[in-house]
């Protein structure tokens, strides 16, 4: 696992990030699993991986009336995701959200992972 972002997408900050998930699950690759973590427990959600082919790696929430398991083995890895955004958060600009407009923000943001992982 090489710790790279895929695909970016950039919500407003009053946005639950599972819709920014749904919209970028099209520009997936193809993947046998997707890492998430509880807040991405979401029927629509899976039924969207499931369609196209893609194992669901997520934690139920506390309020799942019926369980659903995941691999706990690979759900370990899921740290590498955490990593990723840890790396683009070292740069002050986008941990702090310096920039107002979303478009400089994301300008940023694609320039930091540029820089992190492609330099």
């Amino acid at each position: 696992m090489k710790c790279r972002p895929l695909a970016l997408y950039i919500t407003p900050g009053q946005r639950a990030d599972i819709k920014g998930a749904v919209a970028l699950a099209g520009s997936l690759p193809p993947v046998q699993y997707l890492l998430a973590d509880k807040a991405y427990d979401a029927n629509h959600f899976r039924g969207v991986l499931m369609n196209r082919k893609i194992e669901p790696v997520i934690p139920s929430t506390a309020n799942r009336k019926t369980k659903i398991p995941h691999d706990e083995t690979r759900y370990k890895h899921r740290n590498t995701v955490e990593r990723m955004f840890g790396r683009i958060k070292d740069w002050r600009r986008i941990a702090t959200r310096y920039d107002k407009n979303a478009e400089n923000f994301f300008s940023a943001i694609c320039l930091a992972a540029l820089l992190c992982f492609w330099i």
